[in-house]
């Protein structure tokens, strides 16, 4: 028996490596999907594999264990996102302590439990705490230093529109080329296990970076989208930042009813989208302060980048993009409707923007602005009932890992 394999045995104590060894016929997908997951190394109690293009980190433990085992399993990564990040704010004028005290300042809301796992990383990366936190919140400081114009959309099927009544979730995280793309090299799926009896988390996104797609051993995904607005500002009182609280909600909620309470009890500063599934239905919440409005479908639901409850009566019109986007995902689900598995929903969201779908690829949204383009930085598509996950970063391929052994739950 090899070595990493003994060792996931005795930190994870469920499950077994030959479970993550999973063979499905890859003649039912579109593109090339493969679900094997090969050992590549070992930090602690923690173990690194490679799916495909992709490194899946599993971490077990207290959460500080948890930081512990990320920082010295993604050390190398870790190290070059924060050196590029350093380089990128400096341009902008930032000195390395203005932006440690940035970082000091966003932090001090988070929760314990977050807290301790960059305390963790920051042992083992070689990094200081504050630069832990820089890597986290850096790309979001990209965004607003200065403001920029992210967008991302949501699809998700049940009912009669998939092939045997399952919901099917999917989502696209898209920024602006200059801001995002240098970060697509540095994706990693890390899956939190717990040692305090919370239910095991999945993120995928940048190493180290404010996760923005999650799912949970229960069969719950969060994931968010750009508002499109900024007109209902917050009442002054200093509150959590909503995407942040997503590990926590994922940690903490084991059905679709708690992670609703959840959004609704978060009353952010400021507005977003919020998607959310589980096993047997699907909704979206529309957030502002002190308010958040659901919204589901019958088997269908989608959102992009603005508000769809005419309640809020707002007064700045949707961009043409998110409308467009919109409409094109609805159309796509009515069309293959009564058709759709997970095979078919990559399918839809690898229909590009220009071509009638939703997916950016270094697509001009602004012809004002014909230099800034715009691109699905990655996406996703989740079944709830099998803790089955398809991930793909742009001009990469569709991965499939089956997520339910590494949760081990």
């Amino acid at each position: 028996m090899k070595l990493t394999t003994v060792i996931l045995l005795l930190c994870l104590l469920t499950g077994t490596v030959a479970a993550l060894q999973i063979q499905l016929p890859t003649s039912l997908f579109s593109t090339p999907v493969t679900t094997d997951l090969v050992p590549v190394s070992s930090f602690e109690c923690g173990q690194r594999f490679s799916a495909g293009d992709y490194p899946v980190i599993v971490l077990s433990g207290t959460y500080r264990e948890m930081g512990r085992q990320y920082g010295g399993l993604m050390k190398i990564e870790l190290n070059e996102e924060y050196q590029f990040l350093l380089s990128r704010f400096a341009k902008g004028g930032y000195s390395q302590e203005q932006l440690r005290n940035m970082s000091r300042e966003a932090a001090y809301l988070y929760p314990q439990r977050q807290k301790e796992i960059f305390s963790g990383m920051a042992e083992t990366s070689g990094l200081q705490p504050e630069d832990i936190l820089l890597i986290y919140n850096g790309l979001i400081y990209s965004i607003i230093l200065p403001q920029a114009n992210a967008s991302c959309s949501y699809l998700a099927v049940w009912g009669n529109y998939t092939t045997d009544g399952s919901v099917i979730a999917s989502r696209n995280w898209d920024l602006d080329d200059s801001l995002g793309s240098p970060f697509n090299k540095w994706y990693v799926l890390a899956v939190y296990r717990p040692a305090d009896g919370s239910n095991a988390v999945a993120t995928f996104g940048p190493t180290g970076m404010r996760p923005e797609t999650l799912m949970n051993s229960k069969g719950l995904f969060i994931a968010d989208d750009n508002s499109g607005t900024s007109e209902a500002g917050g009442d002054g009182i200093p509150r959590p930042d909503l995407i942040a609280e997503f590990f926590r909600f994922m940690l903490d909620y084991s059905d679709l009813d708690g992670l609703q309470a959840g959004i609704l009890g978060a009353r952010p500063d400021v507005p977003w989208i919020v998607d959310i599934a589980g096993p047997g239905k699907a909704y979206v919440y529309e957030v502002m302060a002190g308010t958040a409005r659901p919204r589901t479908g019958d088997g269908v639901i989608a959102a992009a980048n603005h508000f769809m409850d005419p309640a809020w009566n707002l007064s700045t019109p949707p961009a043409d993009h998110s409308v467009s986007r919109y409409d094109n995902l609805l159309r796509q689900a009515g069309e293959a409707r009564g058709s759709i598995d997970a095979a078919r929903m990559m399918q839809i969201r690898d229909v590009r923007w220009e071509d009638g779908g939703a997916t950016f690829m270094h697509s001009v949204l602004f012809s004002s602005y014909p230099d800034m383009r715009f691109s699905s930085n990655h996406q996703v598509v989740f079944q709830p009932d099998t803790r089955t996950l398809w991930m793909k970063v742009m001009e990469k391929g569709w991965q499939k890992v089956e997520l339910g052994p590494l949760f081990g739950r």
